[in-house]
């Protein structure tokens, strides 16, 4: 038997021609060098060095050829495959390196300009006010007091003057803790704050009582459940409504400007006697709009006039409850809303914007510390 005709050589493929492989080469590196990105470097990389390129087609027909001539026609697609790649390893690098230069000249970032992209915080400006308030009192002498929030009825009523048919005492106006007849309230109002103040200290007592109240109102443009008030307490030898006058006075040109007046009109609480609700001078027309049909205002309807808040000189009964001779002592109390106070100082429409927590409403008051 004889052996294999390793002689034997029929007619190479065409694929496998020499000149073919390096016409593929040629085309292989023109595209390569054309290429202006990295993806357009991808597109290359697929046509002509994938599984579909012409050199891979060409490669597959070496098993067509004779043991002879194969190891011939693999070196020479081997070599070419090979050129292509190293074609392709370079153009990559060049575009990856033109790549970052670019981005590193597009995105580049200024680190020396100043942060301006964190908005700075504001206040509430319910907060700031009350303090105000305090800082007006302060400087007249007055203390400032705190007290708890959750009060014991015989302080938030009884001790005031307030009986127990009074209908601030019903459901209607008051957030009992736990029942009508639990004897705990989340207090009504800030005089709590007196009454504790007058069983701890002994005339003569100057303090201002700043602080949140509860009341079962409905939440609306002039009303809400849970608001803030200031109150003030003299008791000292002496007083007079003259000095609760003169008290208040200065207290409103404090809060909006020189030159503003009140008025009193006489009124009916049960801790005061006698009592009178306080009238501000509209700070917007200053009472120019009264009888002047061609230039009205809205802010006190023409009326001249804005309630502000009551006072009056302290019942004797209160001053007996927490133990201070009413024959010796006299005082004098006022209060005020706090969200009123705002609305009239800086023209707030809506009392619900206070707390809806929507941080505009604070920003447009200012910075404050």
């Amino acid at each position: 038997m004889s052996g294999p005709n390793t002689s034997f050589d029929p007619k190479q493929v065409a694929a496998l021609d020499g000149a073919a492989i390096d016409a593929m080469v040629e085309d292989a590196t023109a595209a390569i060098a054309a290429a202006s990105d990295l993806a357009e470097l991808k597109g290359v990389r697929l046509a002509h060095a994938g599984d579909r390129s012409p050199l891979a087609l060409a490669n597959r027909e070496i098993g067509a050829l004779p043991p002879a001539a194969k190891a011939e026609a693999g070196k020479r697609v081997g070599q070419a495959r090979g050129a292509i790649k190293q074609s392709l390893d370079s153009r990559q690098a060049e575009l990856e390196a033109e790549r970052d230069t670019r981005v590193l000249i597009e995105e580049t970032v200024d680190v020396t300009l100043p942060v301006d992209r964190d908005p700075l915080g504001g206040r509430h400006p319910l907060t700031t006010l009350m303090e105000r308030v305090a800082d007006v009192f302060v400087s007249m002498g007055y203390d400032v007091v705190e007290g708890p929030e959750v009060e014991a009825e015989w302080v938030n009523f009884d001790a005031l003057n307030i009986p127990p048919d009074h209908p601030a005492r019903t459901m209607q106006d008051t957030f009992f803790v736990s029942s009508s007849d639990s004897g705990v309230v989340l207090r009504t109002h800030t005089s709590p704050i007196q009454i504790r103040t007058m069983l701890d200290r002994d005339p003569p007592i100057y303090v201002i009582a700043p602080g949140r109240v509860y009341r079962t109102d409905e939440l609306d443009a002039t009303h809400t459940p849970v608001f803030h008030q200031v109150e003030a307490l003299a008791v000292d030898k002496g007083i007079t409504m003259g000095d609760l006058r003169g008290t208040i006075d200065h207290f409103a040109e404090a809060m909006f400007g020189e030159g503003i007046r009140t008025r009193m009109r006489p009124s009916y609480f049960p801790f005061t006697e006698p009592s009178a609700e306080v009238d501000l001078q509209c700070f917007v027309c200053r009472g120019e709009s009264v009888g002047d049909p061609d230039n009205p205002c809205r802010t006190c309807g023409s009326e001249g006039w804005i309630e502000w808040g009551g006072c009056g000189m302290v019942n004797p009964r209160v001053l007996q409850a927490v133990g201070i001779d009413p024959e010796v002592y006299r005082g004098f109390a006022f209060g005020m809303g706090v969200e009123r106070t705002l609305m009239f100082r800086n023209g707030v429409s809506d009392m619900r914007d206070m707390v809806e927590g929507d941080v505009r409403f604070s920003l447009a008051f200012g910075l404050e510390a």
